[in-house]
């Protein structure tokens, strides 16, 4: 169940799902970016990065984003790197570092090995959703630190929902073949295709393993009030984030 906390009185949203790690989606209240300025193109949102990396206990420059570009390339993070471009799917390791990726309408994935200690984050756009960006990074974390889909929470995040994601027939041929059961999962209104981008990622999750999954109820078109929305603010370059560290 999805609920909201505050850090220094700005909101931000959490899921009971998640207990032994630090994992949460920012609001409104706290832009860690604007993607027409650069994550560090000013100086609230550099105060705010900085608010976030004291509230995770880590130092400024170990909070750690890619440069998203719609792939489905996934990375692991290190303290060594500071720089991912090309990259949408962010693995998370090291305790001693934090991640965020950035979003407004896209669905955010955030991914937790409870037995490893062990996390992720995945920018799910139609693209990413088409490409399986989810099941990918879950994929790259089985191969490389021998996770067990079975230990994963999987956090789904403020996204389009599925009131107002409307899309051509292309890009709905392309979701349709990603899971084995598309039923319920888009409507015909009035002529037009409506899909349910957060319910595809879940059930991209659950055919790959992933059991528990918490999907977020907010609509970042009828909530525009709380996050971003690409589609309702004619292509605003802010953005919530979705941000992990492990303890």
């Amino acid at each position: 169940m999805y609920y909201f906390e505050t850090i220094d009185g700005k909101k931000v949203l959490k899921s009971d799902y998640i207990k032994n790690a630090q994992a949460f989606f920012t609001t409104r209240d706290i832009c860690i970016c604007d993607k027409g300025l650069g994550v560090n193109g000013n100086e609230k949102i550099t105060q705010n990065q900085k608010l976030i990396a004291e509230y995770l206990g880590i130092e400024s420059q170990n909070l750690i984003f890619p440069t998203q570009t719609h792939s489905v390339n996934v990375e692991t993070a290190r303290a060594s790197q500071k720089d991912y471009p090309d990259c949408d799917g962010l693995i998370l390791t090291e305790k001693n570092l934090g991640i965020f990726l950035n979003f407004a309408d896209c669905t955010p994935v955030i991914l937790y090995d409870e037995k490893q200690n062990i996390g992720a984050i995945s920018h799910a756009g139609w693209r990413g959703t088409a490409g399986k960006i989810g099941v990918k990074t879950v994929e790259k974390m089985i191969k490389n630190f021998g996770t067990n889909p079975k230990d994963i929470i999987a956090l789904i995040g403020p996204a389009i929902g599925f009131c107002c994601y409307n899309v051509g027939e292309e890009v709905f041929e392309k979701l349709s073949k990603t899971v084995g059961d598309f039923s319920g999962l888009y409507e015909i209104r009035e002529g037009k295709i409506f899909v349910d981008l957060k319910n595809i990622n879940k059930r991209q999750l659950e055919e790959s393993g992933v059991e528990r999954i918490d999907v977020c109820p907010y609509c970042t078109v009828h909530n525009n009030d709380l996050f971003y929305s690409y589609r309702n603010e004619n292509g605003t370059t802010l953005r919530h984030s979705a941000v992990l560290r492990l303890i």
